[in-house]
């Protein structure tokens, strides 16, 4: 069986989950070829379905993007699926999703000017972050006019509910509706902080991540969410997130991608064991 990793503009470390991911598949009889659309030149009119299954991880490159558009157009088989990511890819869209399907989400504007920004600092601080934004890059709180900026293009503007006591937020990930918790500290500077400690998500938080997986159809993705004043409000949402965090992380996403091919994979010790959705 022959997998696509659609990947953006640098080869994954040797370190990172990705490459693990991408040995273990092969150890278990697959060919995997890593595809940088945002790296190489695309010949359009050569455009064609090479690959029993693409695994679209576009890493923030717009061409990485439309080159998944271009064999979703021809009806190629892509986990998550072009028209998903694509829209997760979208803070301005995925909110208004998130939001219209009843889901506590921070009070949300889309602005343009820093003058926008400064007008609804007057309703208390503020989380503004480009809309199209990726690995927390340009996330900035916003507490006096001192702190805004120049944007730049369209940015998210959203209501700043400070975490409760211990500050952290809670980072899920769902790897074939398996649910996996990793308390994290935001912005996180360190390795170890971007680890994170894992914790189990309890009933509230399962139900969330379950309707955010509902309202875009995946059962692979992942969600931010913060608690304040007691109450949980998702801030983010990503089709396929890092899984930093997440014990085996590259086992178990190994074992689901070949949940939908013909592989062998070994008989024991690679299920999943998070909760179930």
């Amino acid at each position: 069986m022959k997998i696509g990793f659609i990947l953006g503009h640098k080869r994954p470390s040797s370190r990172s989950w990705l490459r693990q991911v991408i040995g273990l598949l092969r150890s278990w009889g697959g060919t995997v070829d890593e595809i940088y659309p945002g790296r190489d030149m695309i010949d359009l009119s050569k455009v064609c379905i090479e690959h029993d299954l693409y695994v679209l991880k576009p890493s923030g490159s717009d061409l990485s993007l439309s080159y998944a558009g271009l064999l979703h157009g021809l009806g190629a088989r892509i986990l998550n699926s072009y028209p998903v990511t694509a829209t997760l890819r979208d803070k301005v869209l995925t909110t208004q999703k998130i939001q219209r399907a009843g889901i506590p989400v921070p009070y949300t504007v889309a602005v343009l000017t820093a003058k926008h920004v400064h007008e609804l600092l007057d309703t208390g601080p503020l989380i503004v972050k480009p809309y199209r934004g990726h690995l927390g890059q340009g996330v900035r709180l916003i507490r006096s006019p001192d702190d805004i900026r120049p944007l730049g293009g369209v940015h998210l503007a959203q209501h700043y509910h400070p975490p409760d006591a211990d500050g952290l937020d809670r980072k899920i990930y769902s790897i074939g509706g398996h649910i996996y918790g990793v308390l994290r500290k935001f912005p996180a500077k360190t390795y170890e902080e971007k680890k994170g400690t894992p914790f189990t998500v309890g009933p509230e938080l399962l139900g969330l991540t379950k309707r955010c997986g509902d309202v875009f159809g995946i059962d692979t993705f992942g969600v931010d969410i913060i608690i304040s004043d007691g109450k949980p409000y998702v801030v983010d949402m990503s089709a396929f997130p890092g899984f930093k965090g997440v014990p085996n992380a590259a086992t178990r996403i190994a074992d689901y991608l070949s949940s939908h091919l013909t592989l062998k994979r070994p008989p024991a010790g690679t299920t999943q064991t998070g909760t179930r959705l």
